[in-house]
């Protein structure tokens, strides 16, 4: 059953701990599967989570996890699984290596073939390898050929023909090599995990006018939240009363706090500054930013790679390939050329040994597992391994221009008085534009604001809109008129002034609406508002031009004279202007038929059709936007364009690992193999390949926690 009809169904998710690897947690979901009740079961081993459809106890699933003594409990479960110490977990591993250490000790003091060095050989044998003998065994009379059945066969066999110091050594190195990939896994899932942890479990809250603590689970949509100074934010809101920043970093990544302000949505995990606010809920603590933020990534890191799904594949004939190799190999030389069967069994079990997948089986999962928890962490959510190997591919990238290239807000970009009370006309202006519902009216009042002009004290009268040409009202007892030049040729304030004209030309050929302000005798001023470039955009584009992007393309509904001005500030390679979303469906496709992997920036809201169309859909500024999360591939949490070129990095660097990893593990077994040659090969050697390997792959892929922003 796929995740989409799993998640269709009424399930329960439980949460899982103590996998010693992948192996382990198919075999749990292959046991759940088999209870009665179940109709499905999912495992997550990236997010150590079990999805059941169907219904199950609690203690069956115990039942089933009791081969690696797993601890179960459900998802919203207010129960904390303890964390085990080190003797705990691992002190069965620990009283066998001193066994191991006494008996080389004795071997050197009373002789290798002593009872009593051979009794401490074979102590460290049954302590060390009694968990792994229980499941290989039983793989063996299922005919289920894992590593542990792999690990089984040899070490029996090397007992069988007396190699005791080394068979007790193999199972030490085995211990270690397991204990290396839970740790490994542990330390990936530690990226989301954390985030978890930062969201409070309680929150003041105003109710019948006292205030009281309580549990984020009690808090219900329209309670009103108080965040003290220094205080995180317990759930999503809009703030109704007070002033402060917000350091929303958990959840985007960013550096700096954003200021907040009446009417402005804060986000649970976020941290409160310096202000007190008062906070009305809007989301119930299950459908917060943050926990569909966890909750996506943790379906993400169930979801494979392509390279991922090689492996699968790849070791489901690898296994049975080995067995018959060591079976030939402990066969074929006595039986064809008269060899010494001593010899060439010992060479047999080596080959097992050499040929445990473990390196290979993590070399993908522990890779994905961190590169997607670590972008999370930065602010950039990858909806799976899929759309992280496919962002490390890219050859082109579109972007929608408004609000993706430009900060989508209107802006007044140039202003050329022609009076010399040059701020009192513009304070006219501004009073006469805040009667007004035009989108541009807002540029006016924010430089009003920014520059502390004062335009709320003026009267303004008989105020009213002229249709597609602009405004008019009384200030001050004077009428004023703002618009475009039509407005004032009809008004038969403006002639053919050459110099005028020209200047209105210039600014529209940059992409400006240009506007004229005037009274009833003269035009005072020629203002020009624009949707204005982010400062980032041009830095960001050449970024990914350093990183390999073939081509960079702005689509867009504007005009090609105002496309082509944005174009050529930012610096992509091509301009499409004047697109409808059909054509813009349209240019997409043929980028894919031109580069095969293309990606598409936008809002997550417009432009649906052409995001859908994409190798890959980037959504900019996620956060409390419910669409961004569900429809994009991945999403940039912020408002933050710089956040793509280190999401494709943090791919490509992702994916190279994940090359590197399968590679090393696969070319270190071929080498060691190649041994059994000239005959020698070691179940020394062999197993310090595998865990050489094991070891490797791990720390190569743990490198992915250092990529930065």
């Amino acid at each position: 059953m796929s995740e989409a009809k799993i998640r269709e169904k009424e399930n329960q998710v439980f949460r899982v701990q103590g996998f010693s690897c992948a192996g382990c947690a198919k075999r749990f979901e292959q046991n759940v599967q088999q209870l009665d009740g179940v109709e499905e079961a999912k495992v997550n081993f990236g997010a150590s989570k079990l999805t059941v459809v169907g219904h199950v106890d609690l203690q069956e699933l115990e039942k089933a996890g009791s081969f690696e003594k797993l601890q179960i409990v459900p998802e919203k479960s207010k129960v904390d699984m303890r964390k085990k110490s080190l003797w705990e977990e691992h002190r069965t591993t620990i009283i066998a290596f001193l066994f191991l250490v006494a008996g080389y000790a004795l071997q050197y003091t009373i002789g290798e073939n002593h009872p009593v060095t051979v009794g401490a050989f074979i102590a460290t044998i049954l302590i060390g390898g009694f968990s792994l003998f229980r499941i290989g065994l039983k793989n063996l009379i299922h005919l289920q050929f894992d590593m542990k059945t792999l690990m089984t066969i040899a070490i029996i066999g090397a007992a069988i023909i007396g190699e005791w110091s080394e068979g007790a050594v193999v199972i030490i190195l085995f211990a270690i090599s397991e204990a290396l990939e839970g740790y490994s896994m542990d330390k990936a899932r530690k990226s989301i995990s954390s985030l978890m942890d930062i969201s409070p479990k309680t929150a003041i809250v105003r109710r019948n006018g006292m205030e009281e603590t309580v549990s984020v689970d009690e808090i219900v949509l329209n309670d009103r939240m108080i965040v003290k100074p220094g205080q995180k934010i317990a759930m999503d809101g809009v703030i109704v009363k007070g002033h402060s920043s917000v350091n929303q970093a958990a959840i985007t990544g960013e550096s700096l706090p954003v200021e907040k302000k009446q009417d402005d949505e804060v986000f649970a995990g976020t941290l409160n500054g310096e202000g007190l606010l008062e906070v009305q809920v809007t989301k119930l603590v299950d459908d917060t930013t943050i926990a569909k933020m966890i909750h996506l990534v943790e379906e993400a890191q169930a979801e494979k790679a392509p390279s991922q799904a090689f492996v699968d594949v790849f070791a489901k004939y690898y296994t049975p390939a080995i067995i018959l190799g060591a079976v030939l190999v402990a066969l074929l030389p006595p039986l064809v050329a008269g060899a010494s069967w001593s010899e060439w069994v010992y060479q047999g079990l080596a080959v097992l040994v050499v040929g445990c997948p473990c390196a290979l089986v993590i070399s993908t999962p522990v890779a994905i597992v961190t590169a997607i928890g670590n972008a999370a962490k930065q602010g950039v959510l990858i909806k799976g391994g899929i759309h992280l190997e496919n962002a490390g591919k890219l050859k082109a990238i579109a972007f929608d221009k408004t609000g993706t290239l430009t900060k989508g807000i209107p802006a007044v970009t140039d202003y050329q008085p022609f009076v010399e009370n040059q701020e009192a006309v513009f304070a006219k202006v501004t009073a006469l534009e805040n009667y007004s519902q035009h989108p541009l009216a807002r540029a006016f009042i924010r430089k009003a604001d920014e520059e502390g002009v004062d335009y709320r004290s003026f009267k303004i009268e008989d105020y009213s809109s002229i249709v597609g040409k602009g405004i008019q009202g009384r200030v001050d007892g004077e009428m004023y008129y703002i618009g475009n030049p039509a407005l004032f040729i009809d008004k038969g304030l403006m002639d053919q002034d050459a110099a005028l004209l020209g200047q209105i030309r210039q600014l529209q050929s940059q992409g400006k609406t240009a506007m004229l302000a005037g009274n009833s005798s003269a035009i005072l001023a020629l203002i020009a508002v624009a949707d204005e470039v982010r400062p980032v955009s041009k830095r960001v584009i050449a970024k990914l031009k350093k990183l390999g992007i073939e081509k960079s393309i702005m689509l867009t509904g504007d005009s090609e004279a105002a496309a082509n001005e944005i174009g050529k500030q930012v610096g992509v390679s091509e301009v499409a202007a004047g697109l409808l979303p059909e054509d813009k469906l349209e240019k997409m496709k043929q980028l894919r038929n031109q580069y095969d992997r293309v990606a598409m920036v936008g809002d997550g809201v417009n432009d649906a059709p052409a995001l859908a169309a994409a190798t890959t859909g980037i959504a900019m500024g996620g956060v409390g936007s419910d669409t961004a999360l569900e429809t994009a591939d991945i999403a940039l949490m912020g408002d933050d364009l710089e956040k793509l070129p280190y999401t494709i990095s943090l791919s490509r660097k992702a994916m190279n690992i994940i090359k590197q990893n399968i590679s090393f593990a696969i070319g270190i077994k071929v080498v060691a193999l190649l041994l059994v040659v000239p005959g020698w090969l070691t179940l020394w050697i062999a197993i310090f390949a595998d865990l050489g390997a094991t070891l490797m792959v791990t720390l190569n892929a743990l490198r992915l926690l250092r990529v930065k922003k």
